[in-house]
């Protein structure tokens, strides 16, 4: 499958939903999770890490609506990934995922309040339905 993320990536006139970059250093998890957003109408680009997502921040041709990333990324955190991605996309929003409970993602710092975030595990409507509610708000500016 990672064949046809990649091509995603570069499929810019077919794109029907809202462009989620999905980050997700689990490999099932992220396939898992893309199928999901993949069928409620989302169009997905998925990395692995958080250089691939940059680079697919830099790369990609359309517009990327959204960034779902996991806050345990080897390397850095889902927040310092966002920091960084919103660097090359400003007006792309964010929404966390994690296993850490969000009260302790917030007391270590790796989040703010009020940030759009998700618990593991999760189901694809509550996923589907947390990235369209973010969507829907006017802001672009990521709530860090």
């Amino acid at each position: 499958m990672r064949v046809r993320a990649e091509r995603i990536m570069w499929k810019t006139a077919e794109q029907q939903g809202p462009v989620v970059l999905l980050v997700e250093d689990d490999e099932d998890l992220r396939e898992l999770t893309a199928q999901m957003l993949e069928m409620r109408g989302f169009v997905v680009l998925s990395a692995k890490d958080p250089v691939s997502a940059l680079m697919a921040c830099r790369v990609h041709d359309g517009s990327i609506d959204v960034l779902l990333t996991d806050l345990g990324l080897p390397g850095v955190s889902g927040g310092e990934l966002s920091r960084s991605a919103a660097a090359v996309r400003p007006g792309m929003k964010v929404v966390y995922v994690s296993g850490v409970p969000e009260e302790i993602a917030i007391k270590r710092g790796l989040i703010k309040a009020g940030s759009p975030f998700i618990s593991k595990p999760y189901t694809a409507d509550v996923l589907a339905g947390t990235l369209r509610t973010v969507l829907a708000q006017t802001s672009p500016t990521p709530n860090w």
